[in-house]
């Protein structure tokens, strides 16, 4: 019922991930000088990653958080708090309502790297904030304490899988009766050379530094940063409510490698088994999903087991010669890691909202060990629509961690809004907005007008009685009074 997002490539919002996604964007660049420390300690093989633009950016203030603890906070834990904020209002909730609220968070995150870059650049000013400032568990410790949740809360570190394990565990949260609203999503940030070093002496990264997903030249990942939160309910409780639905969780499953050919190397029968169980607790059959959203790390171990994987669970040709659609997103904007997961649902999300399939990048021949003959699976080499068929749209979202803890999840497009039923005797909508300084309310007033450029009569009366109930209110203020967008 509410998401929001910071991905690469300038998705700083959830339509600029979709401009990014149906455009063919590589996000993947240079990494900046100074952007990651330099430490002849850890030599780097990869030049490139799909970063972040000014990480280091945060309005401290309007979270009451002072200056000095700011500066000690790992940049991941301010952008779950950013981006924690604003899906809270996608979803129509003041965040600051919510205090006393058995509302969970689950929260998919691994980096130490703010942590390691502290100690390296300034070990004299490590203090007690320095301290819980770059503790995971904290990250998710301290959502509940700046919102005042009290539901379930925890950070979740599966590594490549984290954040969609967090979403599984939202849901078993609210099915559970534990929580009746719950946060579910991940981050990542490259803040310091370790982690990069030690992957590239796996030799898991891609010498070219781009992801090739299922393609013959699959030599490795790019990394990637990121951040995703989505906002979850009972779909009874959210349609008492009249929340805007997004999409629904038919079903997800998570399992684990157990003992395979190594640690770190994926199993193909946990992969079909733990698809098998998402169905079944979906309880939709294989030849019902249309598009799947794949782990897809371009590596030449892992594509061909996922491959091989979907087609003995998915694979069936399907009677009405139907395709499966298969995505990638990690060819646009790298291997996200812990925030892989949501940054796969949130893709997955959009394509049911535009009813098409964004393009997968850097495809040209098939993996000579990967097969599709004989199965309904297609590569998304250009953007296409999803047809809408007999029955609502279902798509599967991957996640496997070097953990050896895998995450599936079926997705199904909204159900139709019930009629809007616009009140004939109201000849006025009262919109108001706040912000904490005058500075921000500027802004404030920039985004809604930008939003009402292309807002339907229903949605305006929609879009004002949101701005009054499901907004905190600050300071400064303005409230206008209209008829009409155009007034």
């Amino acid at each position: 019922m509410g998401l929001a997002c910071r991905f690469p490539g300038g998705a700083n919002d959830l339509e600029g991930y979709w401009r990014l996604l149906e455009r063919g964007v590589d996000a993947v660049r240079e990494i900046p000088p100074g952007r990651v420390p330099a430490d002849p300690a850890f030599p780097q093989t990869v030049s490139s990653a799909a970063l972040l633009d000014d990480v280091e950016r945060f309005d401290a203030e309007f979270f009451g958080i002072s200056a000095r603890e700011a500066e000690r906070l790992d940049p991941q834990q301010r952008l779950l708090l950013e981006v924690t904020w604003e899906a809270l209002e996608v979803a129509g909730h003041a965040p600051n309502g919510l205090s006393g609220s058995r509302t969970g968070v689950y929260v998919g995150i691994g980096s130490p790297d703010y942590l390691r870059r502290i100690l390296r650049c300034n070990p004299s000013d490590i203090d007690g904030q320095s301290f819980t400032g770059s503790l995971a568990s904290v990250a998710a410790g301290r959502l509940a304490y700046i919102l005042g949740l009290q539901g379930p809360c925890m950070a979740i570190d599966t590594a490549c899988s984290s954040s969609l394990v967090a979403l599984h565990q939202a849901c078993m949260s609210l099915r559970n009766g534990e929580s009746d609203l719950a946060l579910a999503g991940g981050v990542n940030l490259i803040l310091s050379p370790e982690s990069s070093y030690v992957l590239g002496q796996l030799k898991a990264l891609s010498p070219d530094g781009r992801c090739k997903t299922f393609d013959a030249r699959a030599n490795g990942y790019v990394r990637g940063e990121g951040c995703g939160m989505v906002v979850l309910k009972r779909l009874t409780d959210a349609q008492r409510d009249g929340d805007h639905i997004w999409a629904l969780v038919r079903g997800s499953a998570i399992n684990q490698d157990g003992r395979s050919a190594g640690l770190t190397a994926p199993n193909l029968l946990a992969q079909q088994a733990l698809l098998r169980q998402a169905l079944r607790n979906a309880r939709v059959e294989p030849e019902q999903i249309g598009y799947v959203e794949t782990h897809g790390t371009g590596t030449p171990l892992g594509d061909p087991i996922e491959i091989e994987a979907l087609t003995a669970v998915l694979g069936k040709p399907r009677a009405d010669g139907s395709a499966c659609v298969l995505g990638a997103v990690k060819t646009n904007i790298g291997h996200l890691e812990a925030a892989a997961g949501v940054a796969s649902l949130i893709k997955a999300i959009l394509a049911f909202k535009h009813q098409a399939i964004p393009p997968n990048l850097h495809f040209r021949a098939l993996n000579p060990r990967i097969t599709l003959t004989g199965t309904p699976f297609v590569m998304s080499d250009g953007r296409q629509p999803w047809r809408a068929g007999s029955k609502p749209r279902l798509a599967e979202i991957s996640s496997f961690g070097i953990s050896g803890t895998n995450a599936a999840v079926i997705l199904e497009e909204p159900p139709a809004p019930a009629p809007a039923t616009v009140s004939s005797d109201r000849t006025h909508h009262v919109l108001t907005l706040s912000a904490r300084s005058p500075q921000a309310l500027g802004h404030v007033v920039a985004n809604a007008a930008k939003h009402l450029r292309t807002a339907e009569p229903a949605s305006l009366r929609d879009f004002c009685f949101t701005s009054r109930s499901g907004r905190a209110h600050f300071a400064y203020r303005a409230a206008f009074a209209a008829s009409s967008v155009e007034q």
